[in-house]
């Protein structure tokens, strides 16, 4: 399974990347607001960070502009992952894109179906909510049940990339079933590490091997 980083916050992703976890980096106008940092700007830097895809969202709604917005977008990297939402236009889009060799990641997906309209226009990634999805008195990981048996019974190469990941049971739950991608903020990732044995066992590690007296080096 592949983790990427959804944030536009490059010190975490700098740190994130230094430990070999980081598979890619999901960004949106909102992330990218919240950085305070000019959009091309932290783009380009986040390229910089990871050899793996780095989700950027065009913020046009029609087809025509979209193909304009990510024309710029792709320019920034090789490794530039065009962002678009799940619309008709948004699609379209994608088809387009894809048609040329360049990756897209569909966003904003909440149903089965949709992920199959995006799956048969060349997504590269379909991103469904399942934070959201579950927010709205939804399952979460149901849809990503039902995604992966449709993609599987067609052979669909399109990823599935959990998004509106909101803890570590999002997270295994998606892996047991057999997502391709989760997109998390740093803080879920880090939490991974977490347990409280784990540092139950480093306390009493420390404390039997500082009564020895000795030191490594």
């Amino acid at each position: 399974m592949k983790f990427f980083v959804d944030t536009a916050d490059t010190n975490d992703i700098a740190e994130l990347a230094s430990t070999g976890l980081l598979d890619g980096v999901t960004t949106n106008p909102s992330l990218i607001a919240k950085s305070g940092r000019d959009f091309m700007e932290v783009t380009k830097e986040i390229c910089g960070l990871t050899d793996g895809p780095v989700s950027a969202e065009v913020v046009a709604l029609d087809h025509a502009t979209m193909m304009k917005e990510a024309e710029i977008l792709r320019k920034i990297a090789d490794n530039v992952c065009i962002k678009v939402p799940l619309t008709i236009d948004g699609l379209k889009t994608c088809k387009a894109l894809t048609s040329e060799g360049t990756m897209v990641n569909v966003t904003l997906c909440f149903s089965a179906n949709q992920a199959l309209l995006a799956a048969k226009a060349g997504a590269t990634f379909i991103s469904p909510f399942v934070g959201r999805h579950d927010d709205n008195g939804f399952d979460g990981m149901q849809l990503i049940d039902d995604i992966r048996l449709i993609y599987d019974n067609y052979a669909f190469e399109t990823e599935i990339l959990v998004a509106s990941v909101r803890h570590p049971i999002h997270l295994l739950e998606s892996a047991k079933i057999g997502a391709d991608v989760a997109t998390m903020p740093p803080a879920v990732i880090k939490s991974l590490f977490k347990h409280i044995l784990t540092d139950k066992g480093i306390e009493g590690f420390l404390a039997d091997w500082a009564k020895t007296g000795q030191s490594i080096g």
